[in-house]
């Protein structure tokens, strides 16, 4: 008597003669299959539960299928996908529960049935199957070529059953059956039973086609429904629809004023006529009344050290924002009664600001709800539409409370320096009610028109540029700036959050790829240009994809170490090569400072002149503001040029021209003039500048240097590219305590308030 381990399968049907595609998870069926893989046959037992989802010896029925195992693949995901080919159905005489899984002693299937009888059901099952494809569109007739083949009822049976669009249930009484005739029975029943629910449908689409004329089409779809009801029983009144509104406004938690309004909609609903088309605008607006969230709270997390965890599990530094949310939960706890603060997290793209809002929605457990706001020009986006239009909504303030379902949850207004201003209105306006903390406790929706409570959601804008904010928004937020990683910063981020995420990701392990901290580095400074990590992650993430490739396709290698050698193999060649400095001094060469999207750079800018009759040429895609401080720093110069010792008839005798180098790049912002000056005064007296110095500031005609933004990333970019000496604005002193140590350790800073002060400098003016 033959013995075979058991596979349970619940959600398909193996035939004999047929093929099915399985996926494992479980540790006890990848071990089943295994071990009858490793076996001479490499047979199964696939076997049906009678009741669903309980695998206890007393739900096994007594007729399983022989299958073999064709192919085995285990995934990276930790499931194993087979192919089973079915061999034939068998009895089981018992089964033997072992540790693990369990093994059935088996018998063939007698033959106890009349062969003629069965010859005549065959005959009666292929009329009844040729009938069934023509009647019912969707079922393929690829069966019909093969059927001629089969003389065996038992086995046409068993290939009609693995074309037909039957439910599990059904098929499963298919293979439960050992007796063919009583299986042709119970094929031909259901293709009956089904071909009569088609003759339903068909007379169904007869009766509404009838009974529609030209001037009813737009009514098609509700006839058919009110039809199809009426063939069920099931006609649901608009009496049964105000009595389950009715019920729901009893359940709702929300003020009287609010219930008020409810009652005296649902009370139009009820009278308005149900032809009306106001009938469909009134039962929308009870819909949104019934289901948002008037008075539901969730609890935050009381514990701050838990908090703290959180948020630093998540995120690399970033101490300014996780202090300010410890301090408000803080307060909080202290008081019991705080508004929520309306934070705004400006910084370039790719350095968290996004996940870190949602990371403290989840460290504090608050639901959390996210729109964007870039590009909106219409207000009605904001706060709704009102409910005379046709296809009037609520705002996105209201639908983002819907969607997260309570009162106090974390809402991410994502860039907000990004709206726009037009005919339509302001949206910027708009959302001063919903972020100004003296007037969102009232905040009204046009479509809503009843006061809703903003006051405990914890509103985090995110921003790229502080000052396309629209003022009248940044003087309501608390602005919390994320600068730019340093390469070392992003190192980090990269061994203690990235790499392990994406390995777990792509179903690997440390053990099986590593990386050195230099090859890390390399792709940070030569694959990447940002200030965030958003494409380093995408990076290592594509690196992973192709090792998994190989682990899969290419068995010579289990453990790859990634090293600067490798990495020209799985990302190609490097993308991008910073600026350096100049290893000489240069006579109309001056190294500015840039600050970009993708962060910090020097930026080399070089001046010669020839003769002509006084004119000023730009080269380089220069914006507006740097064009004006290109004739700032030339009229300072000319009015100072005795001082310089320059010759003033140089200016009138010869044209000036200043170019900026990557004329593809554009270059805007007010903080090249002391850089543009110091490369005229250059050029025009003759004297050479060092390459190791760089500088950033803005000029005026006085000669006073203002102060610049964005200086932790222009250092950087220095500081990457050779720079030894930086000549910065007096003004921005303070900005020097955002610097890395290890940054600010190499570099020599000189502040200066007036022009003087950086030509004495450069130029080694007593």
């Amino acid at each position: 008597m033959e013995k075979l381990n058991v596979l349970l399968v619940h959600d398909m049907v193996l035939f004999p003669n047929s093929e099915i595609r399985i996926e494992c998870d479980s540790v006890n069926d990848r071990e089943i299959i295994s071990v009858a893989e490793s076996s001479s046959n490499q047979l199964i037992l696939i076997v049906n539960p009678i009741i669903n989802e309980v695998d206890n010896i007393t739900s096994l029925p007594n007729v399983g299928v022989v299958g073999k195992i064709k192919l085995k693949m285990d995934v990276p995901n930790g499931k194993t996908r087979i192919v089973l080919s079915g061999i034939k159905r068998v009895i089981v005489k018992e089964y033997i529960n072992n540790d693990n899984f369990y093994e059935a002693e088996l018998a063939d299937i007698p033959l106890n049935y009349d062969i003629e009888e069965a010859s005549t059901y065959r005959s009666i099952l292929v009329k009844a199957i040729e009938k069934y494809i023509n009647n019912v569109p969707y079922m393929s007739n690829a069966v019909l070529s093969q059927i001629p083949a089969i003389t065996d009822l038992g086995s046409l049976c068993d290939l009609v059953s693995t074309f037909l669009p039957f439910s599990y249930e059904k098929k499963k009484r298919y293979i439960l059956e050992i007796n063919p005739i009583i299986r042709s029975k119970l094929i031909m029943e259901d293709i009956n039973e089904d071909l009569k629910v088609i003759a339903l449908e068909k007379s169904i689409e007869d009766q509404v086609e009838k009974e529609l004329n030209e001037s009813q089409k737009e009514f098609y779809l509700r006839e058919k429904i009110k039809v199809i009801q009426k063939e069920l029983g099931d006609v649901n009144t608009k009496e049964d629809e105000v009595a389950n509104l009715k019920y729901k406004l009893s359940k709702l938690k929300c003020s009287n004023k609010v219930k008020e309004r409810i009652k005296k909609e649902i009370s139009r609903y009820e009278t308005v006529n149900s032809n009306s088309p106001e009938l469909g605008t009134i039962r929308d607006y009870l819909d949104w009344m019934l289901n948002l969230p008037w008075h539901k709270f969730t609890k935050d997390v009381e514990d701050l050290s838990q908090v703290k965890r959180s948020l630093d599990a998540s995120h690399y530094g970033l101490d300014d924002v996780k202090s300010r949310i410890l301090e408000y939960l803080a307060v909080k706890q202290n008081t019991n009664n705080l508004r929520s603060p309306i934070i705004c997290l400006v910084g370039p793209p790719g350095v968290g600001k996004t996940s870190l809002a949602l990371s403290i929605a989840k460290s504090i457990n608050r639901k959390v709800t996210k729109i964007s706001v870039g590009g909106i020009n219409d207000e009605a986006e904001i706060i709704g539409h009102r409910r005379t239009y046709v296809g009037a909504n609520p705002g996105r303030i209201i639908q983002g409370i819907r969607k997260a379902g309570t009162t106090n949850p974390v809402f991410i207004i994502d860039e907000i320096d990004k709206m726009t201003k037009d005919i339509k209105g302001d949206p910027a306006s708009s959302l001063l009610e919903v972020l100004d903390p003296e007037q969102n406790a009232k905040f009204s929706d046009h479509y809503i028109e009843e006061e809703f409570d903003l006051s405990k959601v914890m509103f985090i804008a995110t921003a790229n540029y502080i000052e396309q904010i629209p003022y009248e928004l940044r003087d309501r937020l608390e602005l919390i700036e994320l600068s730019s990683y340093t390469e070392y910063e992003k190192l980090d981020i990269a061994k203690n959050y990235l790499i392990p995420r994406q390995l777990e990701e792509h179903g690997l392990t440390e053990l099986q790829v590593s990386f050195e901290d230099d090859a890390i580095l390399t792709i940070i400074r030569n694959y990447t240009k940002e200030a965030g990590v958003r494409e380093l992650e995408r990076l290592i993430a594509s690196l992973l994809r192709k090792i998994v490739k190989k682990l899969l396709t290419e068995f010579d290698v289990a453990q790859y170490n990634i090293t600067n050698d490798l990495l020209e193999e799985f990302l190609g060649k490097k993308k991008y090569q910073y600026l350096e400095k100049q290893t000489k001094k240069q006579i109309g060469v001056v190294n500015g400072m840039a600050y970009t999207v993708f962060g910090g750079d020097i930026l080399p800018i070089e001046v010669t002149y020839y003769k002509g009759n006084g004119k000023l040429i730009l080269t380089g895609s220069l914006g507006e503001v740097m064009q004006e401080s290109a004739h700032i720093a030339l009229s300072y110069i000319k009015a100072n040029a005795i001082e310089f010792g320059i010759d003033f008839k140089l200016f009138e005798e010869n044209d000036l021209h200043i170019h900026l180098p990557e004329g593809a790049v554009n270059k805007e912002g007010p903080s090249a003039g002391i850089a543009l000056a110091t490369a005229l005064i250059s050029v025009l007296s003759n004297k050479a500048v060092s390459g190791d110095i760089s500088m950033t500031g803005e000029l005026t005609l006085q000669g006073r240097v203002l102060p610049i933004g964005g200086l932790k990333e222009k250092v950087l970019g220095a500081s990457r590219a050779g720079i030894k000496k930086i000549i910065l604005p007096k003004q921005n002193e303070s900005d020097l305590a955002d610097i890395p140590d290890e940054i600010k350790s190499n570099l020599k800073f000189i502040l200066v308030s007036n022009y003087i002060d950086v030509y004495k400098e450069v130029f080694g003016v007593k």
